[in-house]
């Protein structure tokens, strides 16, 4: 399939998943993960109505956001792990965070633009129990949480955001997931998003309550060789 192709049947897909969960189409936005593409792919992902992208590392996202400057709408997610000493190139080029796993790096974000507009930002859980993985653990959620909303007034969180454990039935832990989501609106009441689902795993997803799917390959098809 070429790319059009590609991008019409994860729609349908999408779609389908929606449908079978009793959900409106427009409660959920389709992310396309653009890791280590070119700028042209993303050009013509553009011609084909994609205006929400993603990116893992701040220096390929920067380079894009600055190549694309000209095509009006796009929206930029950062849904890598964030590194505070990078977080003014990050507020730069991101309309949205997904990955603030602790205060230190919401802190950083919120200095980089104090009087800024807001930044959206989700909250990242680590599903996995290693503490060694990215993400806060559920137990810390609330207190993260409460930080950036009351110590980040140039920071919006928007709800949270996890990747499926490896090896791991991803339906119980997207359900983990979706208790996360309630905790953060305990403390943040309109904190609705849930950032969850990649190629692999999206209709798992999406059954759970995902608003945000982070889909890479099976729209852009495999990523190129990278040295």
């Amino acid at each position: 399939m070429d790319l059009a192709e590609r991008l019409a049947d994860v729609d349908a897909r999408i779609a389908s998943a929606m449908r079978a969960s009793r959900r409106a189409p427009e409660t959920v936005t389709r992310i396309v993960v653009t890791k280590f593409h070119p700028p042209t792919l993303i050009e013509s992902l553009y011609a084909l109505g994609v205006r929400d992208l993603g990116e893992n590392r701040q220096q390929e996202l920067t380079a894009k956001h600055e190549a694309l400057a000209g095509l009006p709408g796009l929206r930029w997610h950062f849904i890598g792990q964030g590194q505070t000493n990078k977080a003014r190139a990050i507020r730069a080029a991101a309309d949205a965070v997904h990955s603030v796993d602790r205060a230190k790096l919401a802190d950083a974000l919120h200095a980089a633009a104090p009087d800024a507009a807001p930044l959206d930002v989700l909250l990242q859980v680590n599903l996995t129990g290693d503490p060694g993985r990215g993400g806060t653990q559920p137990a810390d959620l609330p207190a993260l949480a409460g930080h950036v909303a009351e110590a980040c007034p140039s920071l919006r969180v928007r709800g949270v955001m996890a990747v499926a454990p490896l090896g791991e039935d991803p339906a119980p832990a997207f359900a983990r997931l979706a208790d996360a989501a309630a905790v953060v609106r305990a403390v943040v009441p309109d904190a609705d998003w849930i950032s969850a689902g990649m190629t692999g795993d999206f209709e798992a997803a999406i059954a759970a309550g995902a608003t945000h799917l982070r889909i890479g390959s099976a729209i852009t098809g495999p990523r190129p060789v990278h040295g």
